[in-house]
């Protein structure tokens, strides 16, 4: 049983090194898009290179992240986020001196593996750690500060790229490892899943992570044609198929089949591809539109997008309380509706547009929006399976949401018209924006229908989210199993 109580100086420990390590991964997901012009400047890219960037990243956390969580739980949880934080400094510091864009996207790879280790770390350590009395408090504790870490990301990574450059955009990680790592050595507790078993699907997380790349390279290549472009998009496919079939025969599958089983589960995770295929082609896109269209600099960018941000920190704790007197449908209907709303918004931001009143009405109501669906999506998840596998639901419908952004920023360039070089021309960038805002906004409606005609009210007495606070924009927020009925 867990005893370290949250008032004594471990306490106080542990909780600096899990923030420190999660909010590592948290920023970088945040701050890289305000990057993208300068980067695409400096290192002479095409847009395809800029999609590239942010999704070499992704590719590589959503198909591992499943993957970081059983390897925590079988060698010891502190070591692997120990491991995780290490790698993904040591992957920072090759994004920051990379010398062209080949080398920035190999290293942003190597990024996401540490991210995929030390991200479900850094929850597991708190609920592994703490006495039972005082693990909610952590947990909230670790959740706000995480959002806090959200919001000021834009802002610092805006001020980083018109300062000392946007190689300290990465740079910024390692002084960040350098505090987390002796301080999880010296004060966390490891601990271990006594029950963790069998093989790791070793296998099954290759597929999927090749499949994602495949068919996003297909994507994002799509526009120059060719039978390279199209041998992708085949072998892509095949991976896909070849995933779900070793996940089938498998006898520990990293991503059980069986738990489709249930249509709310499913029907939940359809709802989340939409949503977030849209939000990351948003962010995206948005902070590309305020620099290249509008004129801001990178820390104005960075500053404009604070409020959907700062909305969520304040408010996503009341939206789960209300979520769970009304039940999830009426949520999980308006919030995509609302999102939806606030990127038709968007269309009025061009040039000469006046953030009072133009960008800022856009970003608040997409920010309300998101405020009223990601709590409840995050407590239905978790309610549609039994409680021992709420934490691998939880994980699934995060990496759901992580390859949905990353199939969205590789898509929706080539659906809005984009060219290679449409984020120097300001003309053609607004335009192709205009057209990316429709298709956003048309996964969000298709979503909100979804949730209208499927979700359900969870059962009195399933596994309700620790996370009540959160800011993250990227991906709905990572719950793991309740330590009680695993240590207990």
């Amino acid at each position: 049983m867990p005893d370290v109580r949250l008032a004594s100086p471990q306490g106080r420990w542990i909780l600096l090194t899990t923030v420190l390590g999660s909010s590592m991964a948290l920023l970088d997901s945040t701050v890289v898009n305000v990057a993208l012009p300068r980067i695409g400047r400096d290192l002479d890219a095409n847009l395809s290179a800029l999609q590239w960037t942010v999704n070499a990243y992704m590719v590589t956390l959503a198909g591992l992240i499943l993957l970081g969580g059983a390897l925590g739980d079988r060698f010891g949880r502190r070591k692997v986020f120990v491991v995780g934080v290490v790698w993904f400094a040591v992957a920072s510091l090759l994004c920051g001196i990379a010398p062209d864009a080949g080398t920035l996207i190999a290293a942003r790879a190597l990024q996401g593996v540490g991210g995929a280790l030390l991200t479900p770390g850094s929850l597991a350590l708190i609920q592994a750690s703490f006495h039972p009395d005082d693990r909610g408090r952590a947990v909230g504790l670790w959740s706000g500060f995480g959002g806090v870490g959200a919001a000021v990301g834009p802002f610092v990574g805006g001020w980083l790229v018109d300062g000392p450059g946007w190689r300290w955009v990465f740079l910024l990680n390692v002084p960040l490892a350098l505090v987390c790592v002796p301080v999880a050595l010296r004060h966390v507790p490891e601990s271990r899943d006594p029950r963790a078993h069998g093989r790791f699907d070793v296998l099954g997380a290759a597929l999927g992570a090749l499949a994602l790349a495949l068919v996003t390279y297909a994507l994002i290549e799509a526009g120059e044609g060719g039978w390279v472009v199209a041998v992708s998009a085949g072998a892509g496919l095949i991976a896909a198929v070849a995933f779900v079939v070793v996940e089938r025969r498998r006898p520990d599958p990293m991503m059980p089949p069986d738990i489709f089983a249930s249509r709310q589960f499913t029907a939940v995770n359809l709802v989340t591809l939409c949503v977030y295929a849209a939000l990351g082609g948003f962010f995206f896109l948005a902070a590309l539109q305020l620099q290249v269209v509008v004129g801001y600099s990178a820390l104005a960018a960075g500053t404009a997008l604070l409020p959907t941000t700062v909305l969520m920190l304040l408010l996503s704790a009341r939206s789960g309380e209300l979520a769970d007197r009304i039940g999830p449908r009426i949520p999980l209907t308006v919030g995509p509706l609302l999102c939806a709303a606030g990127m038709l918004l968007m269309l009025r931001v061009g040039p000469g547009a006046s953030y009072l009143t133009d960008v800022l009405p856009a970003l608040v109501v997409l920010g309300l929006g998101l405020v009223t669906l990601v709590a409840p999506l995050t407590a239905t998840v978790l309610g549609s399976v039994s409680v021992v596998r709420a934490g691998l639901a939880s994980g699934i419908n995060n990496a759901a949401a992580r390859a949905a952004g990353l199939m969205a920023v590789a898509a929706l360039p080539l659906l809005a018209g984009m060219g290679e070089e449409a984020y120097r021309e300001p003309s053609a960038f607004d335009a192709a924006f205009g057209r990316a805002m429709g298709w956003c906004a048309g996964a969000l409606v298709v979503g909100a229908v979804l949730a209208a005609a499927v979700v359900r009210r969870p059962p009195p007495d399933c596994r309700r989210p620790e996370c009540r606070t959160y800011g993250g924009v990227t991906s709905p927020p990572l719950e793991g199993e309740p330590v009680r009925k695993r240590l207990g």
